[in-house]
């Protein structure tokens, strides 16, 4: 720089030319890359530093090429990195003095004014520093190091800041290393920052002295971190920023940070990383960010040289398999490659480029947000969107214009006396009802669909939109709300689908709400057997070879065109998942048309977790449709028609038999992918009983479909809705856009808490343990990974990932967790009721034969996981003090229960067949008119009853064909063992004589079985 520079330009070099070159020779230094520091010094010299300035920075910068630098050199760095004078005599003395104040420390030298620290301090050395992760680790408590080896590191941070809080307090040395390992953390968090950190490390460096200094900022950090946010308070979070190295990143958005308003409800902070896999990593370790800005430059493609990578959930498929494609790619694809990973991680991230070049790709102005012009003074503006967009996404357009309308004096002369709470104000009796609700809930109340309301029927404004922010929310085209729970979604999709006579595979281990819905259509199930759990009382999930086998059968007799919709639950409610694309890719290329209705009552946090999505209705839908639009997907087609064309085309029994086992690909151009997915959302996330919701990914949807669903939609849905459930419905959205992955990161890490610690507890072990991958999906489904979840062996757990990503047919939902009590002589039922309930009040639903469910939700805390741990510890000492008092296993009665749970298993039943008065000419014999054997039971003179042993008896003596009337359904386990209209089989009365449950829906112990009489259907013939 000489005279000849302009005040201006002075300005704009000091603060932007010399920091990025400064950083620039300080990274190449520490990654040993004499090359890159020759070239930044070579661009330095551009800005004239005198020859004397500029030999002495680089004699302080020479090392040899395989050693890094040494800790002079990196002295000398770190002074000119943090503003110090390396040279010693004021090397930017000549620089003419600027107009301009400024906080910047280069820029401060060179008015020859002492400079002030940043106001975010550069991250480099706690970079430096994380990156000796293992090395800490390797030092701490036994309980610490066991942890990092079972628990993903996105749930450990608070357990650090804790430990640390514990080991100050108590002068462990161990508070060193656990600061060490909390850097790791730390470098992807705003808060506490670089500075506190810094800060920190002295007190401890200093600890003899400083000790109550440190403890005051940790208690300060371990309190904001663990504390609930309260009412009103403001909500922050975290913006990532990515390119740049450190310091110019900080110095060109630190102006964001400072220029907010702090009045505002909402604010940010900063994360600046520089590369492309530590972009990735924050995104991975902190779920409070919420937008990424990406400087559009050559972004590094290395690896993070750290430890801690191998303890973040999916780390391998989510960054490394990226990193490694942008580092094969051209230089320019880089920041495309690192956005498109960014929405593969989190779909609702907002992200921003800031360039100098106009953006054509069209992937990648797709997944922008928008873009900033580089060389403008876009701070503000950018602020500005990103908060905006940050508040559209919270915005709850029904939630908001029912607490407008509560608000409102309005005056009801219409229905509900209750609305406005006014029937209560008058009453002098009902105090207690409104002091428990609150007036809130009855303002709400009303039958009004104007005023800001909206019809739930035919909506136009804000249902309308709150539907939309859902399917956006979710993936799916069109996205409905149901105010009276799933079953009637259920019966929605059904209906619109299906007309009478049509043919619909299901699983015959499927929700009630299917069967009767089925009743309603007059469609002809033909049901399909779930692999069967003899030793546990419960049904799996249905294969795809017997699916396949099943369209096949269709196929060679003619009757193929009538299966017009599959059926099937994703999870069950014992958490087995499907691969769902798998199925519905390879069910196309058997019928191209086929629709497919995935239950996921259960499973509404899945879209929110990058890898439990993958095997969900919407992102399978997605991911399949994206796919069969590759060149490798249509090449792959290609070969697979050229090679089985012939078979597949073919009638011939054996033809299909060996398709089984072979991976069928559809063909593109004729396959229309027609998926639905109904949502109990109030079972899994944020919202009132029975709101649910209907996704649709139906390329035809609009084209026709859309007529029929409306007029189903209108058929099952109240003219009467619930809008205090509309209400949660919409919140539950916004607050799973927001918060969604790190919820559902919470409660895998609880899930997998809990099984390292039943699972490794000895006093436990011996009574009872939770059912893992091997216990409830057969060697044969899980081929490519078949290891549990929990290692009883090394008491380790196992990351529950690898499965989930590889082709397995099934996988378990590691959320789901069955618990064993088969060792204890206790059926599940005492279990969840004697002593879960009635010792614990811990509240369970599913139970089994010899096993009870417990399931983590996002409301999941560590305290109601301990708790469990406590109460299981508690009645298992309470159950072993009373089996010594009672003989112990000496007890021929104690002894006698367990054998009735562990060894006389009840084996599950099959579906048999209809009765040929129920069944279509030409049939395949499995599907039935299960609605006429319905109705024609409604006529008492047509049905008979005999008891279970009399019934054993005329089939099993007498030959006799006995037909069920009713639908049979014990619970547990909650699956129907009879249909109306099916042939009663030895096995099944078999089984209900085994059974050990007081519950039997649809049967009479009075009465007996109730069967139809043998003239009735001699005389009767439905087709």
């Amino acid at each position: 720089m000489t005279a000849k520079h302009s005040p201006d330009e002075v300005e704009w070099l000091c603060d932007k030319k010399v920091p990025e070159l400064v950083n620039d020779i300080m990274y190449a230094m520490l990654e040993a890359k004499p090359n890159d520091i020759h070239l930044h010094l070579a661009k330095w010299a551009v800005h004239r530093l005198d020859t004397a300035q500029l030999n002495e920075l680089q004699r302080a910068m020479a090392f040899a090429p395989a050693q890094g630098a040494s800790s002079r050199q990196l002295q000398k760095s770190s002074q000119l990195m943090n503003g110090g004078d390396p040279f010693g005599r004021g090397s930017f003395a000549n620089l003419p003095p600027s107009k301009y104040t400024s906080k910047n420390p280069i820029r401060a030298i060179a008015q020859n004014v002492q400079p002030s620290p940043p106001k975010t301090p550069n991250r480099l050395m706690m970079r430096n520093r994380s990156q000796s992760f293992v090395d800490a680790t390797n030092k701490l408590p036994d309980f610490e190091q066991a942890t990092l080896d079972w628990y993903y590191a996105y749930a450990q941070r608070p357990m650090f800041w804790h430990n640390l809080e514990r080991y100050i307090r108590m002068q462990d040395p161990s508070a060193r290393d656990t600061l060490q390992v909390l850097e790791a953390f730390e470098m992807f968090h705003s808060y506490p920052g670089p500075g506190k950190m810094e800060e920190l490390q002295g007190y401890i460096d200093d600890f003899a002295r400083r000790r109550t200094e440190a403890l005051e900022l940790v208690s300060e950090v371990v309190d904001t971190l663990s504390r609930p946010p309260r009412l009103n308070e403001k909500r922050e979070f975290d913006v990532l920023v990515v390119g740049g190295d450190d310091l110019n990143s900080e110095i060109w958005f630190s102006e964001m940070v400072e220029t907010q308003d702090p009045n505002a409800e909402v604010s940010f902070g900063l994360v600046l990383v520089s590369t492309f896999a530590e972009a990735l990593t924050a995104l991975l370790m902190n779920g409070s960010i919420q937008a990424v800005i990406v400087v559009d430059e050559v972004i590094p493609t290395d690896k993070i040289d750290s430890h801690i990578c191998e303890h973040i959930c999916a780390y391998s498929y989510l960054v490394d398999r990226p990193r490694e494609r942008a580092r094969q790619g051209k230089p320019h694809e880089v920041v495309t490659h690192l956005i498109a990973a960014i929405k593969a991680i989190r779909t609702e991230i907002d992200v921003y480029l800031v360039s100098e070049r106009p953006l054509y790709d069209s992937d990648l102005s797709e997944n922008v947000r928008r873009v900033f012009f580089a060389r403008d003074d876009f701070y503000g503006e950018l602020s500005a969107a990103l908060l905006g967009q940050i508040e559209k996404r919270a915005h709850t357009p029904f939630f908001t214009a029912l607490q407008t309308y509560a608000a409102r004096p309005i005056g009801v002369f219409h229905a509900m006396a209750i609305s406005r709470g006014s029937s209560l104000l008058k009453s002098n009796w009902l105090n207690n009802f409104m002091n428990f609700y609150g007036m809130n809930i009855f303002r709400a109340e009303s039958s009004a669909t104007c005023g800001g309301l909206d019809s739930l029927l035919d909506p136009t404004g804000s249902i309308k939109n709150a539907q939309k922010r859902a399917a956006e929310a979710y993936g799916s085209q069109y996205t409905y709300f149901v105010t009276n729970g799933t079953s009637t979604a259920n019966k929605i999709v059904l209906q619109t689908l299906l007309a009478p006579n049509d043919i619909v595979l299901l699983d015959r281990d499927c929700h009630k709400s299917h069967h009767y819905g089925i009743i309603m259509t007059g469609a002809l199930p033909a049901y399909l057997d779930a692999y069967p759990l003899h030793e546990y009382a419960m049904y799996g999930a249905v294969s795809l070879r017997d699916i396949k086998k099943k369209l096949f059968e269709y196929k060679r007799c003619g009757k193929l065109h009538k299966v017009k919709l599959i059926v099937l639950t994703n999870c069950t409610f014992d958490g087995i998942v499907y691969n769902v694309q798998g199925v519905m890719e390879q069910c196309l290329a058997i019928k191209p048309d086929l629709c497919f209705l995935w239950d996921e009552a259960w499973y509404a946090y899945a879209s929110f977790h990058p890898i439990l999505k993958r095997r969900t209705g919407m992102g399978a839908a997605n991911r399949l449709l994206a796919n069969m639009q590759t060149d490798f997907f249509k090449d792959a087609s290609k070969e697979f028609w050229r090679s089985y064309g012939d078979l597949m085309e073919s009638n011939d029994a054996a033809a299909h038999e060996q398709l089984l086992d072979v991976r069928l690909y559809p063909k593109p151009k004729e396959a229309v992918l027609r998926v639905y997915v109904t949502q109990s959302t109030h079972k899994s996330l944020t919202a009132f009983r029975q709101g649910s919701m209907i996704h649709v990914f139906d390329q035809i949807f609009q084209g026709g479909t859309k007529t029929s669903f409306k007029e189903a939609y209108y058929t099952h849905t109240s003219t009467s809705p619930n809008y205090q459930i509309l209400a949660s419905l919409d919140v539950g959205r916004a607050q799973m856009q927001l918060e969604g992955f790190e919820f559902t990161m919470d409660m895998l890490g609880h899930a997998m808490y809990l099984r390292h610690h039943i699972g490794g507890a000895k006093h436990l072990q011996k009574w009872i343990r939770f059912l893992d991958v091997c216990d409830l999906i057969p060697a044969e489904f899980r081929k490519a990974h078949g290891k549990n979840y929990f290692n009883n062996d090394t008491k380790q757990v196992h990351r529950f990932e690898d499965a989930w990503l590889s082709e397995d047919e099934f996988v378990l939902d590691p959320t789901r967790l069955t618990l064993y009590t088969g060792q204890t002589g206790i059926n599940g039922n005492d279990f969840k009721v004697h002593w879960l309930m009635n010792k614990c009040d811990i509240q369970v639903n599913k139970t089994s034969r010899n096993s009870v469910l417990f399931q983590t939700n996002i409301g999941t805390t560590f305290s109601s996981t301990t708790f469990l741990i406590q109460s299981l510890s508690k009645c298992m000492y309470q159950f072993q003090k009373e089996h010594i008092a009672s003989g112990g296993h000496l007890s021929s009665v104690w002894r006698a229960a367990v054998d009735g749970l562990t060894k006389n298993h009840a084996l599950l039943p099959d579906f048999t067949e209809f009765h040929a008065s129920f069944r279509p000419k030409d049939t395949l014999g499995n599907e039935g008119s299960i609605r006429d054997a319905f109705y024609l039971a409604f006529d008492e003179s047509n049905c008979e009853f005999f008891s279970v042993a009399q019934a054993r008896k005329k089939v099993e003596v007498d030959g006799e064909v006995l037909t069920g009337t009713t639908f049979i359904i014990p619970y547990p386990p909650g699956f129907p063992i009879i249909m109306p209209g099916q042939i009663i089989s030895v096995d099944i009365l078999d089984y209900m004589q085994k059974l050990d449950v007081t519950e039997i829906h649809g049967y009479n112990p009075v009465q007996g079985l109730r069967v139809f009489k043998q003239e009735v259907l001699a005389n009767y013939k439905s087709f």
